[in-house]
Parts: structure tokens; sequence; C-alpha cells
């Protein structure tokens, strides 16, 4: 993790391609960021341009345009599985966010765990399912209810939770659509869900998520008007500091640079669980980036200058190499 590079000058940062839409299950929430980020960026005088272009078209286009840098707003797939970091490093194009191999393991569900549970980091109880033989010891390992979610996609895309064991081959099969690995995770709701957003070094304040139906999916994240944000969390001082501790411990065990979003649990005797690390957040009015921010006092174009920020050590990286 790498403290604030601050700059100054709009025209430092020379002409931005706001890379956005794609070809992941997420391409939906990817326009949406995407326009957003461009807005902010333009608002604050950046020279930037949208780019929504077919995966294998990439990188001629930002050489035709000759574009000096990358906001990648492309989530999930080659936008945040590590693909596109190392095709912008090989053309020797800055972009901000986490590198190649934080970005890989971010996105790898299963690896993120074992990487977490390795370090010593709390996660809740999980199991592969590679086939459906796997059930039936998942179920008695776990119990119910349990998470059941595609091992690297993100936005809760074909995530399911399951009350019922007859519901589970369904829940596997479903997300078996979207990755041949499957995680099952232990259900943990006792202490609430909870995000931090990470920027520049630093935590950003520590969100309460409380989704209608007790369940924040897709639609919870990104359409519904019925899901609450604390902002204050409504923590103490005391469980607001070991939240920030953990996510910066998570966000710098998988090598995450720049800015990002932790998400966790608390169980029962309050500990704090790391559910997963998202290189690449998203910038929609209901997302949790922007809203704690705000509440931090750096408002939406701030906030996607200082993203820009992080690019810059890309560039310097590529330099001293």
């Amino acid at each position: 993790m790498s403290a604030r590079r601050p700059v100054d000058n709009a025209q430092d940062f020379g002409k931005v391609a706001v890379l956005l839409g794609g070809e992941s299950s997420e391409r939906e929430i990817s326009l949406i960021t995407g326009k957003a980020v461009h807005e902010g960026l333009r608002a604050r005088g950046v020279d930037a341009t949208a780019l929504d272009v077919p995966n294998r078209e990439l990188i001629d286009r930002l050489r035709e345009g000759g574009f000096d840098r990358v906001w990648n707003a492309l989530h999930g797939g080659v936008g945040e599985n590590g693909a596109l970091q190392g095709l912008l490093e090989c053309a020797g194009i800055p972009y901000t966010g986490s590198g190649v191999l934080a970005s890989a393991v971010g996105l790898d569900k299963v690896r993120s765990k074992q990487l977490f549970e390795a370090l010593g980091i709390a996660t809740p109880s999980s199991a592969i399912l590679r086939s459906e033989a796997d059930l039936e010891s998942a179920l008695a390992r776990l119990g119910l209810p349990m998470a059941v979610k595609p091992n690297a996609e993100g936005s809760s895309v074909g995530v399911a939770k399951v009350t019922r064991a007859e519901d589970l081959l369904t829940a596997f099969r479903a997300a078996r659509r979207f990755d041949s690995v499957v995680l099952a995770e232990q259900w943990i709701d006792a202490g609430g869900e909870f995000t931090a957003g990470v920027l520049q070094g630093e935590v950003l304040p520590i969100i309460r998520i409380e989704a209608a139906s007790g369940f924040y999916d897709y639609q919870a994240k990104y359409f519904s008007d019925d899901t609450r944000y604390l902002l204050p969390s409504g923590l103490t001082l005391a469980q607001e500091a070991s939240l920030s501790e953990v996510a910066l411990k998570a966000f710098g065990a998988l090598g995450c640079a720049g800015w990002g979003r932790v998400d966790l649990l608390l169980d029962g005797q309050g500990q704090p669980l790391v559910l997963e690390v998202n290189t690449v957040p998203g910038m929609t009015h209901h997302s949790l980036v922007p809203m704690a921010a705000a509440h931090a006092g750096i408002d939406f174009p701030e906030l996607v200058w200082r993203v820009l920020e992080t690019s810059m050590q890309h560039e310097e990286d590529a330099r001293d190499g």
C-alpha cells in the first residue's frame, strides 16, 4: 500500500481513458461506474474520454488514441482479474489501482481466503465445490444457512443464500453457470455486515449495511432503495479501529495498492471476519466508496481525481524498473 502522491495540475495526467462496459457479467454496473467517473474527471478539468471497446481491441485503441493513462472502471473479468493490468504494463500505459498479482488474487475468492487463513486473518469457514459430489461434505462442515457463490465473480453475481438442504444443488448449479469453481461459505449475520473503503493507504469511514431482505445481493447493492447504509456505523470507536486495522491487513495481504474496498462481518463475539477485497469497487450512486468518501469530506470529483493519482505509482515503477 502506498501513501498519497498528490497531483495539483490536471495537465499532469495527460490524456486519460476511462475504460468502462467490458464483456464481463458486471458490464451493466461498469457502464454506470464509468459514466460517473468520466463526468467527475471532466468536472475537474481532466482530459478524459470514456472508452467502451471489445477486449481484443483495447490496446490498439489506447495507442491509436494517444492516451497517457487509464482510469480502470471495468468490473469483473479481464478488468479485475489481472489480465488488463498485465496488458497495460506490457504496453507501458499506467493505470489506476492494484497491479497484476493483487488483482488476480483479489478476484479469486478461494485463493484470497487461503491467503487470509495462512496469515491469521479471520474469515468465515468455507468449502470448495468443484462438483455435485462435494455438496454433502460441505453441508456437514458448514451447516445452514450458507452462502454459495461463483469463485471469480463480483457484485454478488450468482450468489445465493441457502437455508434448506434441498436447495443446495440448485444454488450450486446456478453458480456453476458463471464459474467452474464454486465457494460455499458459512453464513454469519450475528454482528452485522460492514465495508471499509481504502484510499491511498487510509481507511475511509466504516459503513454498516442492512439489506431489507437480510441478503445484500445484486439487486440490494445497486438498485434497491430499501437497503440501509449506516454512516456513522453505530460501532464503538474501538470496534471501528479494529475493523479498520483488519481491513488494512487484508488489503495489504493481497498486495493491493491505491484504492479498493474490504467487505467484513462481525461474528457473535464481535470478531471481524474478512469476506473479500474488491480491487475495482463500484462508483454508482448506490456505491459504498463514494458514500464513505463524502462522509470524510471528499466529494465525487475529488475522489475520482485521487484514484487517478494512483496511476502515477505505476508510472514511477515502470521508470524505476
